[in-house]
């Protein structure tokens, strides 16, 4: 089972209860689906644009998370291009969807 739409917005601090996620999509997956969004945080100072910090979260990821590296960046790119088409069909420039997908595109074209 997948939350489907996991991002910094939907993980809140609820004190004595802890940290819980809400607003859940219930699908089901590739549990890699629910990182990739992670990188495509829709807030600028949280989005990750620059390559090196992308990088770094990039390892950090696949790292603490046990993914294989070159799936990750497939499902990011995939997400980049979805959530580029929701902010599209809402009037909004994707700035940030299509830099996180030039990021992702040019790591894959480095990955074995």
């Amino acid at each position: 089972m997948l939350h489907g739409d996991i991002h910094h917005d939907n993980v809140l601090d609820f004190g004595a209860r802890g940290w819980l996620v809400i607003d859940p999509k219930g699908l089901h997956g590739e549990r890699g689906f629910d990182y990739a969004n992670l990188f495509c945080n829709p807030e600028t100072d949280i989005a990750v644009t620059a390559p090196d910090r992308f990088a770094r979260r990039l390892d950090i990821v696949t790292e603490r998370a046990g993914l294989e590296r070159k799936r990750l960046l497939q499902w990011i790119l995939a997400w980049a291009g979805l959530s580029a088409a929701w902010w599209l069909s809402d009037g909004v420039h994707p700035e940030i969807d299509f830099r996180i997908a030039e990021l992702a595109a040019a790591a894959l074209s480095h990955s074995p």
